[in-house]
C-alpha cells in the first residue's frame, strides 16, 4: 500500500538533499502541525509586484510581508523591499506605478529572496491568488538554489470562494474574488491596491475575516484553511 507523504516530510527530505545555503536553512525549519486550530497558527502574508504574470520572463520589482501570530497582525515585523530587475519594468508600471529609476535603487534579488526566505521559515504563506507568489518565489529558488520552494499556503482568493459558496464548477460573477471585493464581502476599508505591503496587510487581514467567518464557533484547523490551495 502506497502512503502520500506529508509536506513536511516533503520539506525534511528536501532540507537533507539541499545545498547549504537560505533555502536550506528554510528548509530545515518544520512547518509546525497543520492540525492545530487556525487560531494557534503563524502566518507570513506576502505580495509581489511584478513587471508581467509568466514567473519565466518577467521579474519580481517589490516585496510586502507581514507576520501573523494567531489572530494578530505582526506590524513590528512587517517589511517592504525593492527588488532591482535585470530589466525594464516596461507597461507594468501603469499598474503598480513604479519607474525603472525607482527600481534600479533596489537590491538584487539574491539578497531580496533570502530575506523573504527568513521571514517565511516555520510559517504558512497567505496571499491573494496564491499561485502567483508562489510561482515566482519558486522560479527565483530555482534559478538561485538549483531547487523549488515548497510551503503550506492559504490563498484568500480560494477562501472567498467558500465564504460566497461558489464551487468549483460554478460561474463566477467578475470581479467578485479581487482583493478588494472580498474586503468589501467583510466591511473592511479600503486600501491603495497594487503596493506589495499594502496589499499584504489587506491579505493579512482579509485572512483573519475568513477564518473567523470559516471556523464559527466550532474552529477550524490549518489544514482545513489550506485545502485547496497550492503547495510546491
Amino acid at each position: 500500500m502506497l502512503f502520500r507523504r506529508s509536506l513536511d516530510d516533503r520539506r525534511a527530505a528536501m532540507a537533507r538533499k539541499a545545498a547549504p545555503g537560505p533555502l536550506r536553512d528554510y528548509l530545515s525549519v518544520p512547518f509546525g502541525d497543520p492540525r492545530r486550530d487556525w487560531e494557534r497558527g503563524r502566518y507570513l502574508a506576502l505580495d509581489l509586484e511584478l513587471t508581467g504574470l509568466d514567473p519565466r520572463t518577467a521579474e519580481i520589482i517589490s516585496v510586502g510581508s507581514i507576520p501573523i501570530d494567531g489572530r494578530d497582525l505582526v506590524h513590528a515585523g512587517a517589511t517592504h523591499v525593492l527588488a532591482a530587475p535585470r530589466g525594464e519594468v516596461g507597461q507594468s508600471a501603469s499598474i503598480h506605478g513604479l519607474t525603472d529609476d525607482e527600481v534600479a535603487t533596489g537590491l538584487p534579488l539574491e539578497e531580496v529572496i533570502p530575506q523573504v526566505l527568513e521571514a517565511l521559515a516555520g510559517r504558512v504563506l497567505v496571499a491573494h491568488h496564491a499561485r502567483v507568489e508562489l510561482g515566482f518565489l519558486s522560479q527565483a529558488c530555482e534559478r538561485l538554489y538549483g531547487a523549488p520552494l515548497i510551503a503550506r499556503t492559504i490563498d484568500t482568493m480560494l477562501l472567498q470562494r467558500r465564504v460566497l459558496r461558489i464551487t468549483s464548477d460554478a460561474e463566477v460573477r467578475a470581479g467578485v474574488l479581487r482583493l478588494q471585493a472580498a474586503r468589501d464581502h467583510f466591511g473592511l476599508p479600503r486600501y491603495r491596491s497594487h503596493h506589495a505591503l499594502t496589499d499584504a496587510i489587506a491579505s493579512g487581514e482579509l485572512f483573519l475575516a475568513q477564518a473567523a467567518h470559516l471556523g464559527g464557533r466550532t474552529g477550524i484547523s490549518i489544514k482545513g484553511l489550506s485545502q485547496g490551495s497550492l503547495s510546491h
